[in-house]
């Protein structure tokens, strides 16, 4: 039975300290409208997509009237397109990431991710055309996301996939330049990519998945921030103690929006991603949670360690809340999409080099950073290249998600909109590793990946 006080409290956590359920993202497999002919996919895809998810936007909007829980976007993930397309006759898949723009417009979603490739051990013909397709398919299209898994702990890196992202996003910010160089916002290369993520622009819905599914997001960082409030001075028991509490009472929330969507739709309901994920609004920051634990800015000696604090509390408390746990499930680190990483980043506190050390404890990586317009192509696969090294040796998920903003350079501000928000542009370090990069082929698996 649920009590007054907690009623109360859920109500508090909304209306002060933005509690709110990121986002209900459904998946659905595509692999039974694979075909030869490209216009009858694209059609398949269609029928498929606007069939499954015609309820989405709707269920989700009667849930957030019922239980007054402000749920931020409705979301859809498709099976790899390199996957789902492979039998098709065709040298572009652009016309797919159209389709795909076009469904997910008519059932109202905000995004839909899924326009993927793994090749994490080598290309297949099919996913050469959609990586090729990369950067025309997200400058054409407005709610269409990308991702390219580039290697795993136990397969190793693919270089010359590495070396190819950092080319493709270079191609991707001049397509879309008139538009800030938007479409690179859309787009993640990864190591470790999971099946079942709710979040873009990183989302796909894997083939070991059921044909349709409910995946839940979770957020609230300013919730945290609010319960770490009654904290100063309090020794790290007290601090790990509250935030464990608080994680709970969070994804307890997820927990019943899913239940609710999962029944309302009859789709089964897949998992929770126990993340903090932030918004460019005051009060609901990651980086206010670390001045909260007593960092004068994100980024100040002690950032790296209240991370792994933070990221592991946060899953120790929200794991007992749901059935089933999965995602990325920790704190995301966007630089634009937080308001206190924006300021720290304008401040030189937080630099590339310091986010990189972060990553190695948080969920996923280097996260809606905006870098000079004339970065090299080179640069970036390397720094692609660092992420995805971290992801491998240490057994978890990295990404990259970097945006070269085509004529603006250091000290400039690049301005995204939405939950996306705005960002100072970051140095990166001058020295080539363009050496290093063209040697091409395959990194191998660490020696830890032959745990059988």
């Amino acid at each position: 039975m649920i009590s007054k006080r907690e009623i109360i409290e859920t109500n508090k956590m909304i209306q002060e300290a933005k509690l709110d359920v990121r986002t209900i993202t459904m998946g659905i497999s595509l692999l039974d409208c694979a075909d030869s002919d490209l216009d009858k996919f694209n059609q398949k895809i269609y029928d498929k997509i606007t069939s499954k998810a015609k309820d989405l936007v709707k269920t989700g909007e009667e849930l957030e009237k019922e239980f007054g829980i402000p749920i931020v976007n409705k979301r859809i993930s498709i099976t790899p397109i390199a996957i789902a397309a492979a039998g098709c006759n065709a040298e572009s898949y652009v016309s797919v990431a159209k389709t795909l723009d076009r469904a997910a417009k008519d059932v109202g979603v905000n995004f839909i991710g899924g326009f993927s490739a793994l090749v994490h051990k080598g290309c297949t013909k099919s996913d050469e055309i959609l990586i090729n397709s990369i950067p025309q398919a997200l400058a054409e299209t407005d709610v269409v996301c990308s991702s390219v898994n580039s290697g795993t702990s136990r397969n190793g890196l693919d270089m010359d996939a590495v070396k190819r992202m950092g080319e493709i996003i270079v191609e991707t910010a001049e397509l879309s330049k008139d538009n800030n160089c938007l479409g690179c916002a859309k787009l993640v290369v990864f190591c470790n990519a999971v099946e079942d993520n709710p979040f873009m622009a990183g989302a796909f819905h894997g083939v070991g998945e059921k044909d349709c599914v409910i995946n839940v997001g979770v957020s609230g960082p300013g919730v945290v921030k609010k319960a770490l409030e009654e904290c100063k001075g309090a020794d790290f028991e007290t601090l790990c103690e509250t935030i464990k509490k608080t994680a709970f009472k969070i994804t307890r929330v997820g927990q019943l929006v899913a239940q609710e969507a999962s029944k309302r739709l009859k789709v089964p309901f897949g998992i929770i991603d126990l993340s903090l994920a932030p918004t460019p609004a005051i009060g609901d920051s990651i980086a206010e949670i670390f001045q909260q634990m007593g960092l004068q800015e994100a980024g100040a000696p002690g950032t790296t360690a209240a991370l792994a604090l933070l990221n592991d509390n946060v899953k120790k408390g929200g794991v007992m809340a749901s059935s089933y746990v999965g995602g990325l499930s920790g704190a995301f680190i966007p630089v634009s999409e937080d308001n206190g990483m924006i300021e720290a980043a304008r401040l030189g506190a937080l630099t590339l080099e310091k986010l990189e050390a972060m990553t190695c404890v948080c969920s996923v990586g280097l996260d809606m950073i905006a870098i000079p317009g004339d970065t090299p192509a080179t640069t970036i696969s390397g720094i692609i290249a660092d992420e995805a090294a971290i992801g491998m040796v240490n057994n978890k998920t990295t990404a990259v998600r970097i945006i070269p903003v085509i004529g603006k350079g250091v000290g400039e501000t690049v301005e995204f909109g939405g939950l996306l928000g705005y960002a100072p542009i970051m140095p990166v370090n001058k020295f080539s590793c363009a050496d290093f990069i063209n040697r091409g082929g395959r990194v191998p698996a660490p020696i830890h990946s032959f745990k059988n």
